[in-house]
């Protein structure tokens, strides 16, 4: 039995934006992921399945004044307020003008919650942008009061000096951390934070640039970051964000104005290069060369359903996008991959 995308937000519509073990809530999304690959049949028992390991949304506490919403960035306990902040600011104005405003603010923490209030939020618009209905704009005040309430940036900011490389270039400038005797278990949120204590990271956001053409750049990251995927043994899940966040910035790129999609992708690089920095153990990989595996979207779908798990179902679709604007083998197989690696996380 098939169902619509209101009908599956509406059955997710009493959960938070996360998990009781302080996880990420991936329901919309990984749905939102299969709507987009066509499996419309296969989203009602997913949907059925993911709702058990749901709790309640949050409740409110105190409502965040719009003269003094910088206060309360990150403020974690505060989830509620921020989605009621944001129901009320599509309440008042379109959500275009919304996501305008709002994507520059939060873009310094594309790191923020392991980057799911971006993807969440470009999920959100890209369901927006074929019908505008509540259930819908409701989806976005989630995207983004998630983003708000989880604000968080890594060291360094940008500069008036850029080096002017492309990602792939870029990442052999950023020294990798650690090795496979690296402890990387926990909480990506966490284990994140070790940067804070790494000044060497600082000069990383300027190392690349994103040029005039946004879309371009944004085929290179996840071009680079694919195949970073691919050749490291460890922190697979959080490989996965290196190319399902840039790829929901996608999403969000026509509403932002120039000089500010330039600068949220300048903040997905080195959200890209953070978790490079930290989990990888391999430098970046040539993938011009890469043998190109059977083209058989239908089949790469089907593993990704039937692996079941909501990163294996985002990172397949992303890779899918990805291959349709810029078709370089190595998004096909990473997608091909992440069903036996990744599975039914």
């Amino acid at each position: 039995m098939a169902i619509t995308i209101d009908e599956m937000l509406d059955l997710l519509s009493f959960a938070g934006a996360e998990l009781g073990n302080g996880n990420a809530n991936h329901g919309p999304m990984a749905a939102e992921a299969l709507f987009s690959l066509g499996r419309d049949e296969a989203v009602l028992p997913w949907v059925e399945d993911y709702r058990s390991r749901l709790v309640d949304r949050p409740s409110l506490s105190l409502a965040i004044p719009r003269t003094e919403w910088r206060e309360s960035l990150g403020e974690r306990q505060r989830l509620g307020d921020w989605i009621e902040f944001f129901e009320n600011e599509l309440k008042e104005a379109p959500w275009q003008d919304v996501v305008r405003i709002w994507v520059p603010r939060l873009a310094p923490a594309v790191m923020a919650a392991a980057t799911h209030g971006l993807i969440r939020t470009g999920h959100a618009v890209r369901n927006l942008s074929s019908e505008d209905t509540p259930q819908r704009r409701h989806e976005l005040a989630q995207g983004l009061g998630y983003w708000a309430a989880r604000y968080y940036t890594l060291p360094g900011e940008p500069s008036a000096t850029n080096a002017g490389y492309r990602p792939r270039v870029a990442l052999e400038r950023v020294e990798r951390l650690h090795d496979l005797d690296f402890d990387f278990a926990g909480p990506i949120t966490e284990q994140i934070k070790g940067l804070e204590h790494h000044p060497e990271f600082e000069p990383a956001i300027d190392l690349a640039d994103t040029g005039d053409d946004v879309s371009a750049f944004i085929s290179n990251l996840t071009e680079t970051f694919a195949g970073i995927y691919l050749a490291n043994p460890k922190g697979l899940i959080a490989f996965v964000h290196t190319v399902t966040g840039p790829s929901a910035l996608r999403m969000l790129i026509p509403y932002l104005d120039g000089a500010d999609a330039r600068q949220a992708a300048q903040y997905a690089w080195q959200a890209c290069a953070g978790i490079y920095s930290w989990y990888s153990t391999t430098p970046p990989q040539d993938s011009a060369h890469r043998e190109t595996p059977p083209e058989d979207r239908d089949e790469l779908i089907d593993r990704a359903v039937a692996a079941g798990g909501a990163h294996s179902i985002k990172f397949t679709e992303a890779c899918l996008r990805e291959y349709a604007l810029n078709p370089k083998s190595v998004y096909l197989a990473a997608a091909r991959d992440v069903a036996e690696r990744v599975g039914p996380i």
